[in-house]
């Protein structure tokens, strides 16, 4: 076991660091409706990862559950077995516990090669055996204190109906089998994110209602010569992960963008976003934003790409090609003549495996006031769709037989979603537009119909728990299969529509016709104006009509 785990680790360390992954996370005093918020693009090159699903379940005393890595599927041994373990669908459970994470890596000598924990086991293990966030934070960190945690540096975002935390942890090096972690709740009416950058500085040493940490946070880095202040200046981030250029303008820059939606100053931690000035204002942990947010203002912030802002991506020059697509390809960085470049690392991206915002209520029915809003995609190129909390069964477009990273099915919601946005991606202001309608579209009626869905699912949980229960799983995964029947549409429309970089008319709703039946003449675009000017300036006279 222990060679399989070195050779997995030695890969991981060998490969370039790929920044997967965002968490924005949002208070109960800080939405619209009361609800906390969080949200997980689950990003990763070739990931492929549907909608899970643990069912409860009552387990015999010395019955013992297997460690299977997340990311590697390697078994890295048992341990004991909860004699109850709860409903646990995506990455939400029956009483609305939801958790999610990113990676930021941190000293490499921490990582313990030899614990049996990894970030994602423990992810579902505490979704398993957790009624509250502090609950979870309790499970999950016992855990890795008795059975060490082999994975690199996490930040997790952990959450339940009335509390947000944000905890981070670190092995304590191979052999250790423990670990140092800090968790801090989240003010009510604030918001906070995370991405693939340790975020949690100084922090309370006295404050146990809001802040929680191992014994030994502050006399491990003492130990490995890494802090030698007063406990009181202790930074976690300082001491374990501290950010450099890449780790601000590829990770905190998504931050950054988040929290600029809804405060008018943030500029003002615009240079420590874009990582050249070391002297830099740091951002805080938590800001309070200028107004409330609903659950599609937060679908729309894991759809982006920096738009109007100083690290906007230009979708005008020429690595966006022809449409002026705001995407860029990887890696993030790159060599010409020498000399090291980068492309900017959005929020929205397309090596996302899967994506959610998750919605929990506190005064509804548990099983009722968890929504677990999936797509399987780009957050950008998808239509969220709602999974309830206390579902058993999955959509089959989630979890598809026979498909997986390297076998296509049209059953599949991951495939379908793939075959559209990577369609679209290289003629992204051509077609975009098209998706968009669709997507909102679907979206839009999700939260139109929640009212009324909601509703009868709670007239019918007084008298029938099961039936209120069955009701929202079948509306749920139909909601998720017309999505996918949907979405083929598209897929099939895009292709007729643009077919050859040129456009077919559409007069209400239908492709046109001639008198004759035949289809009407095609428009064709050309190059936008602003490429045609770029292309120009880079070609001089090369391709000049010659004059008469």
């Amino acid at each position: 076991m222990k060679k399989t785990i070195l050779v997995a680790l030695a890969f991981l360390l060998s490969a370039p660091s790929v920044f997967a992954c965002t968490n924005l996370i949002i208070g109960k005093k800080a939405s619209q409706d009361g609800s906390v918020i969080c949200t997980y693009n689950a990003d990763d090159y070739g990931m492929f990862i549907g909608l899970c699903h643990y069912p409860a379940a009552k387990h015999a005393k010395g019955e013992m559950r297997k460690i299977i890595d997340w990311d590697t599927k390697e078994y890295h041994g048992e341990i004991p077995e909860a004699s109850q373990t709860y409903n646990v669908i995506g990455n939400i459970n029956e009483f609305q516990v939801t958790i999610a994470e990113t990676t930021y890596g941190g000293r490499e000598e921490m990582i313990d090669t030899t614990g049996i924990l990894d970030y994602g086991s423990l992810i579902y293990i505490a979704l398993q055996r957790s009624r509250t966030a502090r609950e979870a934070i309790n499970v999950m960190t016992s855990l890795v204190e008795k059975y060490g945690y082999c994975s690199e540096g996490e930040t997790f975002t952990i959450c339940d109906p009335n509390e947000a935390w944000i905890m981070e942890m670190m092995g304590m090096g191979p052999g250790s089998h423990c670990a140092v972690w800090v968790a801090m709740r989240i003010p009510d009416n604030a918001i906070c994110a995370h991405a693939n950058q340790s975020r949690i500085g100084k922090f309370s040493l006295k404050d146990k209602k809001n802040v929680l940490y191992s014994k030994n946070v502050i006399k491990y880095a003492r130990k490995m010569g890494w802090f030698s202040g007063r406990d009181e200046d202790f930074s976690w981030k300082m001491a374990y992960a501290k950010p450099d250029f890449e780790g601000r303008r590829f990770c905190e820059a998504r931050v950054w963008s988040f929290f600029n939606h809804f405060d008018d100053n943030f500029d003002r931690y615009l240079p420590w976003a874009l990582g050249k000035d070391p002297n830099a204002e740091d951002m805080p942990l938590w800001i309070v934003p200028n107004r409330k947010l609903s659950v599609k203002d937060v679908e729309n912030c894991m759809r982006d790409h920096y738009e109007g802002t100083a690290l906007a991506i230009d979708s005008t020059d020429v690595g966006g090609g022809i449409w002026q697509m705001p995407y860029r390809p990887t890696p993030l960085t790159f060599t010409v003549e020498g000399k090291k470049y980068f492309n900017e690392r959005p929020i929205s991206t397309q090596q996302s495996g899967f994506t959610f915002v998750s919605q929990m209520r506190s005064w509804m029915p548990r099983e009722i006031g968890g929504v677990l809003w999936f797509g399987n995609d780009d957050a950008n190129m998808v239509a969220y769709t709602p999974i309830y909390c206390g579902n058993k069964t999955q959509p089959e477009c989630y979890n598809t037989p026979g498909a997986d990273a390297v076998t296509f099915s049209d059953k599949n919601a991951y495939w379908v979603c793939n075959w559209v946005s990577n369609m679209v991606y290289p003629r992204y202001n051509q077609m975009f537009g098209s998706l968009k309608v669709v997507r909102d579209s679907l979206e839009n009626s999700y939260f139109e119909s929640q009212k009324n869905i909601e509703a009868k699912a709670l007239s019918l949980y007084n008298s029938d728990k099961d039936a209120a229960l069955n009701y929202l799983n079948k509306y749920s995964n139909e909601k998720a299969q017309q999505m996918l029947d949907r979405w083929k549409q598209l897929a099939v429309y895009l292709i007729v529509k643009y077919n050859d970089m040129a456009v077919k008319p559409e007069e209400n709703g239908h492709f046109k016709r001639t008198k004759t039946g035949i289809g009407a003449r095609v428009s064709r675009p050309g190059f936008p104006q602003s490429f045609a000017k770029k292309l120009i300036k880079m070609t001089g006279s090369k391709y000049a009509y010659p004059n008469k």
